[in-house]
C-alpha cells in the first residue's frame, strides 16, 4: 500500500490583515518538519497542496528543511473552508455570540466551534462560499483523486489545512459530522497525520503528530492558528 503524509500549514498570521500567509514561527515550523523527514531517509514521491498561499509556503519549507525540490500537485479541494464566511454569518445572526472586546484567543475558538456547528446544521442563513455538504464532498472527491492517481507510488506528502483534515478523518474513519468540529480545533500547526492508502482503501495510522516540534529546546513552538 502507499503512504500519505497529511499535515497542516504552519501557523499563519492569525489577527493580521492578511491570514494567508506564514509568520516567522510558521516558516520555522515547516523547515524543522522538512529537518525531521530528512533525518529519519523519509521521501516523498509526490507532493500535494491546496491553493492557499500558506499551504505553497509551508510545503516550500518543508521541502527547503528535506533539501529537495517537489512540484505540487495543486488541488483546491484541499483548501480550507472560508471560516471568515461562517464565522460573519453567525455574528450577524447570533450577535450574543461575539466575544467581548479584549477577549483572549481562545474566545474565538469558542465562537469557531459556535459557527461552524450552525453551519453544519444548515441554521446559518444568507449567502456562504460553500454549503458543508459542499466541503464535505470537494474533500471526499480529493482523497478518491488521491487513491486513483498515486496508489503506485511509495509515500505521498499532503498539505492543506485543519478543516480539510479534520472533514477527511471524518470519510477516512466513517464518523459522524460533529467529528470534524471537535477536531478542527485540535490540529496542531504543521502535524502530521498518516496512514496507507490504495484504490479501494485509505487507513489511518496516526493523527496530529509534532515530534519535530515537542522538543524542550523549542518552547512555544506547538501552536494551533
Amino acid at each position: 500500500m502507499a503512504e500519505f503524509y497529511l499535515v497542516r500549514h504552519g501557523q499563519a498570521s492569525f489577527g493580521a490583515a492578511n491570514y494567508d500567509q506564514l509568520s516567522a514561527l510558521g516558516h520555522q515550523q515547516a523547515e524543522w518538519l522538512g529537518e525531521y523527514f530528512a533525518e529519519r531517509d523519509i521521501t516523498f514521491d509526490t507532493l500535494m497542496t491546496g491553493a492557499l498561499v500558506r499551504h505553497r509556503e509551508t510545503a516550500e519549507g518543508i521541502c527547503r528543511g528535506m533539501g529537495v525540490s517537489l512540484e505540487a500537485d495543486v488541488q483546491p479541494g484541499l483548501d480550507e473552508f472560508d471560516f471568515h464566511a461562517v464565522v460573519g454569518a453567525c455574528l450577524s445572526q447570533f450577535p450574543d455570540t461575539r466575544p467581548i472586546e479584549g477577549a483572549p484567543r481562545s474566545a474565538f475558538y469558542r465562537l469557531l466551534k459556535i459557527a461552524m456547528r450552525h453551519w453544519r446544521e444548515q441554521a446559518l442563513t444568507g449567502e456562504l462560499p460553500e454549503t458543508w455538504q459542499q466541503f464535505s464532498d470537494r474533500v471526499a472527491a480529493t482523497l478518491r483523486y488521491l487513491q486513483q492517481q498515486y496508489a503506485d507510488q511509495q509515500r505521498v506528502l499532503i498539505v492543506t489545512s485543519g478543516g480539510a483534515i479534520a472533514m477527511a478523518m471524518k470519510h477516512i474513519l466513517e464518523t459522524a459530522d460533529e467529528t470534524v468540529v471537535e477536531l478542527n480545533l485540535q490540529t496542531r500547526n504543521a502535524g502530521v497525520t498518516q496512514g496507507f492508502f490504495n484504490h479501494k482503501v485509505l487507513r489511518l495510522a496516526a493523527f496530529n503528530q509534532v515530534p519535530h516540534l515537542d522538543r524542550p529546546d523549542r518552547p512555544g513552538a506547538i501552536t494551533f492558528s
